[in-house]
């Protein structure tokens, strides 16, 4: 599927691309991007960005984008699929002199239709907090660059806050703010609050309150991306020395660590129950780590550069349970064409999944598809699907082509729904040779196992755990880690950890900054470490990389990572080889782009990708593009050039 096409195509933009959900279009109508539509000269320039947030308009118009491109930052009404695109009419624009915005992110909390809180992280190392409806800038913090001189790479309103947000710096340091403190007159005194392999945070030792509250050292290098899982209660962080490193938040403890092939991780995400990460870098690979085990589970590999940017469909992503299974004699044809006829937007029960809830006693969900896709500068969209063949591979059937097929068919949800079966292709670990099938668009609800609710995802309603119910390869060596499921649980049963409440512990240790002898040096997977130590002795060396591989690798590690580092972590659970996790194809694999893409986000009726161009473009989803007002003719719109 990857390799659609051929000959002179493969250069060809494409305006358009097709899954097993349908067809994707692109909307050149609802293209955003500088007035003049001008192609940007990104030479030297900062990534373009894009923030959404919905401010409950009563118009039912509620959605509003943020895009930088250069030293200017656009603030429009997005009018997504319904109608096209007036880019002469901002909301509000801003042009800045001597640095430039780097990244930004609303406040959901906070929003109103008469009111966003919008952070905005420049060049130089400053952060503003603006609101772009009532075009007032409230607050410059770092103003004398005294807390941190080096580019801002990210910023996120800490989620449940409407006034702490976190900046990660390429200095490698992350800074906790409050909206409410000032950033003093005079550079920050710091005092060390708890240390680990790798990484310290420090408090900010004054006598009134002021920002600085916390500052992470995370790693070596540049600290390129963090994100918070969809319960807040974790931080994800991609460094430029390579490492993944996941931290318990509030306590400050490392829960987990993955080390890329080769070169920085640009780019980290969560998917919407928690339950695994996925991070992308300068090796040209997406990596797929869970959270529970510790450990890389798949890699995938379709991008020819860098990948700068993962994300999860959560429209897409299913999680089901049904019934006990029942038999299916027959071809493969016979199995297929039932599918191809059956309303084919409904979810599947494979028979290795329908096994997993006969033989298993934990509360794993029963039949799970995850769907997600990466950018890069190749300028190449990739979509993904992680099934239950990778995800639990050593249940039985999970590698073997099985000709009579077990399958079952739900009992149709009460939106009067009807939820049909797929099958999944087991031959292929990469899940995706011509035939495979395992549908994964969203229609209905269907029953999630998952513990606690999932939010921003509309097709995984909440249901409670069994109590007791836990994932049975949960770390739980380290103080800091669920001793559970570690999903989101705003109503469902929580999964207490051993160190956390809903209270900040770090924070407040921070604001009272007490007790900084009691916390131990901490050292995480230390019995992992020493039982893949004997497992991984003979596998130090790197001589089944080419050496072309290898030369690339040498270009790309940072000058503080050697390359014996790299060979003492290649073949171990930080970073195993090639060969020894399932390698990924992507569904589909698509030039989209002039520039290099930066921008991948997925909303419910479309998703948003935007290249170093300025070009801010939405692809409607399958069956959404009927949705257009019929004012909106194609003469009107604007050249069908698509970038």
């Amino acid at each position: 599927m990857a390799a659609e096409g051929g000959g002179k195509e493969t250069n060809e933009i494409k305006s358009q691309f097709t899954t097993r959900e349908g067809v994707y279009k692109l909307l050149t109508h609802s293209e955003y991007s500088r007035p003049n539509r001008v192609p940007f000269n990104s030479q030297g320039s900062n990534p373009v960005k894009v923030s959404f947030v919905n401010v409950n308009d009563q118009s039912g118009n509620g959605d509003r984008i943020c895009f930088n491109v250069g030293r200017e930052l656009y603030f429009y009404i997005y009018k997504g699929v319904r109608k096209a695109a007036d880019l002469s009419k901002p909301i509000d624009k801003r042009i800045y002199k001597g640095t430039q915005p780097t990244c930004h992110d609303f406040n959901p909390l906070t929003a109103t239709a008469e009111s966003v809180s919008l952070l905005v992280g420049f060049s130089a190392g400053q952060v503003q907090l603006i609101d772009p409806i009532k075009k007032e800038t409230s607050k410059l913090f770092n103003e004398e660059r005294l807390i941190d001189k080096s580019r801002v790479t990210c910023v996120r309103w800490v989620p449940g806050s409407e006034s702490l947000f976190l900046v990660a710096h390429s200095s490698g340091s992350m800074y906790l703010y409050n909206v409410e403190n000032t950033c003093g007159t005079t550079a920050p005194h710091y005092q060390l609050l708890k240390q680990g392999e790798n990484y310290a945070v420090h408090t900010c030792k004054s006598k009134s309150a002021r920002n600085p509250l916390l500052r992470w050292t995370v790693g070596e290098g540049a600290l390129n991306e963090f994100a918070f899982s969809p319960d807040g209660k974790f931080l994800a962080c991609a460094s430029q020395d390579g490492y993944l490193r996941v931290f318990g938040f509030d306590a400050a403890e490392l829960h987990g660590t993955m080390k890329s092939y080769f070169g920085g991780l640009l780019c980290v995400c969560w998917s919407p129950d928690g339950r695994y990460i996925v991070a992308g870098g300068e090796d040209d690979l997406v990596t797929v780590w869970s959270f529970s085990d510790c450990r890389v589970i798949a890699r995938g590999h379709g991008h020819k550069s860098w990948v700068s940017v993962v994300a999860f469909d959560h429209c897409t992503t299913s999680v089901e349970d049904g019934d006990l299974p029942a038999e299916f004699s027959g071809s493969d044809e016979d199995f297929f064409e039932q599918i191809h006829f059956s309303a084919g937007r409904d979810r599947a029960n494979s028979a290795q999944s329908r096994l997993s809830k006969r033989n298993s006693t934990d509360s794993r969900p029963v039949s799970v598809t995850y769907r997600f896709g990466s950018v890069g500068q190749d300028t190449q969209l990739c979509l993904w699907d992680l099934t239950e063949d990778i995800l639990f591979p050593h249940l039985p059937l999970s590698r073997t082509r099985t000709h009579t097929n077990v399958m079952s068919a739900t009992s149709p949800p009460t939106t009067g729904q009807t939820t049909t079966t797929s099958l999944t292709n087991t031959t292929n670990t990469s899940g995706t040779n011509g035939k495979d099938v395992c549908n994964s668009s969203s229609s209905g609800n269907p029953v999630n196992s998952l513990q606690g609710s999932l939010p921003r995802s509309n097709s995984l309603p909440q249901a409670s755990n069994p109590a007791g119910g836990s994932t049975p390869n949960s770390h739980t060596g380290s103080s800091g880690s669920s001793s559970g499921s570690n999903n989101s649980s705003s109503a469902g049963a929580a999964t207490t950890t051993t160190t956390t409440t809903k209270g900040n512990s770090i924070i407040d240790s921070a604001l009272i900054a007490t007790g900084v002898s009691k916390f131990a040096t901490l050292s995480i997977h230390d019995s992992r470490k020493e039982r893949h130590e004997k497992d991984h002795k003979r596998n130090h060396s790197m001589g089944h990389i080419s050496s072309k591989s290898s030369d690339k690798l040498n270009q790309l590690t940072s000058s503080r990572t050697t390359k014996a580092d790299t060979a003492k972590t290649l073949g171990t659970t930080l970073c195993p080889r090639m060969e020894d996790v399932p390698l990924l194809e992507p569904l589909v694999c698509k030039k989209i782009a002039h520039e290099r893409l930066t921008v991948l986000i997925f909303l419910e009726d479309c998703l948003v990708t935007a290249c170093q161009e300025g070009f801010v473009c939405t692809w409607a989803r399958p069956g959404k593009v009927g949705l257009l007002s019929s004012q909106n003719n194609p003469a009107n719109s604007p050249s069908g050039t698509v970038v």
